[in-house]
């Protein structure tokens, strides 16, 4: 059950980091670098990404 709402919602996971990267990367270039996660757009948008699978994979859980 768990695998399967991994493989509905991975693509939203995905999707938030991929987004989140680029987002926050454009930021940090232009100096702002508050609320970053230990100053590191990578681990913000990992944190993010995480975050979207898991609200995803509830949504779905919860629409079965």
């Amino acid at each position: 059950m768990l695998s399967y709402l991994f493989v509905k919602s991975a693509g939203v996971g995905v999707g938030v980091f991929v987004g989140t990267v680029i987002g926050l990367g454009i930021r940090s270039r232009k100096g702002k670098t508050e609320g970053l996660l230990a100053g590191s757009v990578i681990l913000t948008a990992l944190v993010a990404g995480l975050l979207g699978l898991c609200v995803m994979m509830f949504v779905t859980y919860m629409g079965m």
